[in-house]
């Protein structure tokens, strides 16, 4: 059985997506143990909150991430996929893992469109990944996020418009980053989770 560890830094609705995860057919761990984390076949990182609060309560993590991600997937949902980028300029600016290229951004005050972006919305699939084999072209997913990545298109997996443009899922090597919630987005998400197992 697939062995995912769901990383536990403190920031993040771990049980939903542990219960997405296995119900995708996987076996998952909870942990903030290197050990741990080292020895599964994928891990996640989740995340709700702040950027800076994020990065900083990874600690000793993130040098583990990065020897991971050398060879294994990880993937990151909401403020764990930000995390993957370069820089946030969320309440000031902070660096990211730098695991994909790119920059969070706040979206811009627009009239008549509420931040943060909250609930469903379609995502574009830019290029093939088998993250997103089967999946229907503008299938929708839910978001909840006051930022947002921007990314080139040769990292953007998918993209998705509210007042503007923004990549709602990246890539890198190993790095896939999902900006909405697969295990809140029913059928959908549940075939993402079920394709990012099938990838370890």
């Amino acid at each position: 059985m697939t062995q995912v560890a769901i990383l536990d830094y403190g920031l993040g609705n771990l049980r939903s997506v542990m219960r997405g995860l296995e119900h995708a057919g996987a076996t998952t761990t909870i942990t903030k143990d290197i050990d741990e984390m080292m020895d599964a076949d994928g891990v996640v990182l989740p995340g709700v909150g702040a950027f800076s609060e994020g990065m900083e309560k990874l600690g000793e993590l993130k040098t583990a991430l990065y020897t991971y991600v050398q060879e294994r997937p990880v993937l990151g949902i909401c403020l764990g996929m930000q995390m993957l980028l370069e820089t946030s300029c969320e309440f000031g600016t902070h660096a990211g893992l730098g695991l994909v290229p790119g920059s969070v951004r706040e979206f811009p005050r627009t009239s008549g469109l509420k931040v943060p972006h909250m609930g469903w919305n379609t995502i574009h699939i830019d290029q093939e990944s088998p993250l997103f084999e089967g999946i229907p072209q503008n299938s929708y997913v839910y978001f909840v996020h006051s930022f947002y990545a921007k990314t080139v298109p040769e990292h953007t997996l998918t993209s998705t418009e509210y007042i503007c443009p923004f990549a709602s899922s990246v890539v890198s090597g190993n790095a896939y980053g999902v900006q909405f919630h697969p295990e809140k987005s029913g059928d959908v998400g549940l075939r993402i989770l079920t394709n990012f197992i099938g990838m370890l």
